[in-house]
């Protein structure tokens, strides 16, 4: 059986391709990538001769196994040690909307499921919606309809689309919005069939959903202060 993992790497935005590329060769061939900033101060980067600070942040759907090798390859190969490269991390997956999103998330890697995330004791989840760009209002109108609250939406460009033909039947394109809404873990199954019913793959937003565990939360007060009512 396999563990489930989102990975999640900040590098210099120049080397986005090549770290694409890098995950597409070790069979990681779907890939989020959104843009950001990095917050050095100017003397750290002149200390390390660096001269920007725009970043890209990749996320992607691994396996405990291809873990275990694009991490040997980011440090031998990409050398991500070398300061100033970037960062990648692993956060362990709760569950995920469908079989066959599953498998196009996964495509090529070896993954046979088990039991879901270890962490069995979080009272929150992460829902990680990837849907195509333009349909937001959609998805919250589906997710609300059991019992969400807001969500954060950050504009991504995906890799790999070409695939979903093969496993959802179904074109995708590369623009993409990721929805990132937090919920009480008992309502995670409504809210995620919701989205799926409603703005899934049978609708023009073509979501594929996916839940994180969440360990602690701050600012949930209201939504704690309703449950006890």
């Amino acid at each position: 059986m396999s563990e489930l993992f989102l990975m999640a790497a900040i590098i210099n935005r120049q080397h986005t391709r090549e770290f694409a590329d890098f995950y597409e060769e070790n069979g990681v061939s779907v890939n989020l990538i959104t843009l950001g900033k990095g917050t050095a101060r100017s003397e750290v980067l002149d200390y390390f001769g660096l001269e920007d600070t725009e970043k890209s942040v990749i996320f992607s759907v691994v396996t405990g196994e291809t873990w275990k090798v694009i991490k040997r390859g980011l440090q031998k190969k990409m050398h991500i040690d070398v300061p100033g490269t970037g960062i990648a991390f692993v956060v362990p997956m709760s569950s995920i909307g469908g079989k066959r999103q599953l498998q196009f998330l996964t495509g090529n890697q070896e993954f046979q499921k088990g039991e879901e995330s270890a962490l069995k004791d979080t009272k929150y989840e992460l829902l990680v919606v990837i849907a195509n760009q333009g349909y937001t209002e959609l998805i919250m109108d589906a997710a609300r309809k059991s019992n969400a609250a807001g969500g954060t939406v950050i504009h991504a460009k995906g890799t790999g689309m070409e695939g979903a033909e093969r496993f959802l039947g179904v074109t995708l394109a590369a623009e993409k919005e990721m929805l990132f809404i937090v919920t009480k873990k008992e309502q995670r199954n409504a809210i995620m069939k919701s989205i799926m019913d409603e703005a899934g793959m049978n609708s023009k937003a073509k979501s594929i959903v996916f839940s994180l565990p969440v360990t602690s939360t701050a600012g949930m007060r209201l939504m704690e202060e309703a449950e006890n009512d």
